[in-house]
């Protein structure tokens, strides 16, 4: 039996008729006529020795054969539509659209953009903020900065920019800030922490870390997102914990303080590009980003 597929128009015929359920639609999407859909579908039956159809009245039905063919054909022509639709809209000209936290772009990106085209002008970044629902396997997006742990997805080129080192940080205008800054870790088990919904598990993984127990440790104000619990430890309301990069321009600019340093967890930051559209941009971009981390101090 042979293993080639059938004819490429045949499959379309029958996605379209699938997809339609009507031979004369899939007719008129495909710009042919009714007697050439009808045509390609008897050769796809003839290639594949079974019938896709049966008479339902007068229209028709997908026999079990027909349905796995239509679950798979449909499958692959909307990846097929997706990915000539980014190749369509990306040549040389098209931006680069990287989607990362919106936390990790205001408090580590922007203040960075300015280095990064003028040292990468071709790449034309175009940045997409989101907290937890960026996917770079949708059209649209070319890759994805976030924090995680490996295993890595095997159908993303991963780029390792740098180990996560978190921490806790707090302000000089923080009411105890003078008396926590000599203290040992320890002291933060009488402090309410601040804290974000979107990594709970943040305050407990540095506690275990320090040989604190996290049962220990007492909780303040939550945040939604990281990049408000960050303006919060700005505003002296309270210790917040974070990813170095996100806080090391207030550190240097004496807006927080880091007393008990940070500590490596098992993360990554991490430049996470899918295989069907990497391309000579990503190397780039992901040489430029640990680069600059490793001038910040941070790789």
């Amino acid at each position: 039996m042979s293993r080639d597929l059938p004819p490429l128009n045949a499959l379309r015929a029958f996605e379209a008729t699938a997809r339609l359920n009507s031979v004369s639609q899939a007719a008129e999407q495909l710009h042919v006529t009714h007697g050439a859909v009808s045509r390609q579908l008897k050769v796809l039956e003839e290639h594949l020795g079974v019938s896709l159809f049966s008479k339902d009245g007068r229209g028709l039905k997908l026999t079990d054969a027909g349905v796995r063919l239509r679950d798979v054909s449909g499958e692959a022509f909307d990846r097929l539509r997706g990915v000539c639709a980014e190749l369509t809209q990306g040549g040389a000209d098209a931006p680069f659209v990287l989607g990362c936290s919106g936390s990790l772009l205001a408090r580590w990106f922007i203040p960075r953009m300015g280095r990064l085209n003028a040292e990468l002008p071709d790449l034309r970044l175009h940045l997409s903020a989101g907290e937890g629902d960026l996917d770079p396997r949708r059209p649209g997006l070319d890759a994805l900065l976030v924090f995680a742990e490996p295993p890595w997805p095997a159908d993303m080129q991963v780029f390792e920019l740098a180990s996560e080192r978190i921490g806790p940080v707090l302000s000089p205008r923080f009411l105890r800030f003078e008396s926590l800054r000599q203290a040992p870790p320890q002291a933060l088990q009488n402090e309410p922490l601040l804290q974000t919904m979107s990594r709970l598990q943040a305050w407990p993984s540095w506690a275990r870390q320090n040989c604190i127990d996290p049962d220990a440790l007492h909780y303040g104000q939550g945040f939604e997102h990281l990049y408000y619990l960050l303006e919060a430890a700005v505003a002296g309301l309270g210790i917040a914990i974070a990813p170095e990069p996100l806080v090391v321009d207030d550190l240097k600019a004496g807006r927080l303080a880091a007393p008990w340093g940070f500590s490596e967890t098992p993360a990554q930051l991490a430049l996470w590009v899918p295989k069907r559209a990497a391309d000579g941009r990503a190397g780039q971009l992901a040489h430029w980003l640990k680069q600059e981390l490793a001038r910040s101090g941070q790789a």
